[in-house]
């Protein structure tokens, strides 16, 4: 049984991307997150706040944005802290990042987070939250480099 060169063809290549996959994959760094957010509600809300980003040991200073709809009242700050993976340069981090989730803080709570950007820039967070926060909502969050 002889393979046609055309069907050859397409299976090299096949393996070839693969191939370019896995080492792509297997090159990704990981770096360490760490910033603050103030987020106000009333059912529409929105958040902002700044954080560094420590990459190959250099420090690039980030900006965060974002916007939340659905049973959502109050006013926090939290701080996060944690780690960002399967990124090969510091602006695989940016981008937005999307969740949908429940939770609320009186006084002092506590978060933990895990998100992904459309670029495959993981966040796994844990937070500290400071205020009255009220939350059964939608919410995304935008990181940029400043």
């Amino acid at each position: 049984m002889t393979i046609s060169s055309g069907f050859r063809s397409i299976a090299v290549a096949a393996i070839a991307t693969v191939g370019v996959s896995l080492a792509s994959a297997a090159h990704a760094d990981s770096g360490t997150i760490r910033f603050s957010v103030y987020k106000a509600a009333f059912f529409v809300g929105g958040s902002g706040g700044e954080g560094t980003l420590t990459f190959h040991g250099r420090k690039y200073p980030i900006s965060i944005g974002g916007v939340s709809g659905g049973l959502a009242f109050g006013v926090s700050k939290t701080y996060f802290q944690g780690t960002v993976r399967h990124i090969r340069r510091a602006r695989d981090v940016t981008g937005v990042y999307g969740a949908a989730g429940g939770g609320g803080a009186l006084g002092r709570g506590a978060q933990v987070i895990v998100m992904t950007n459309d670029k495959g820039a993981q966040l796994q967070l844990t937070g500290r939250q400071v205020g009255l926060q009220v939350n059964a909502d939608l919410s995304g969050m935008s990181i940029s480099l400043r």
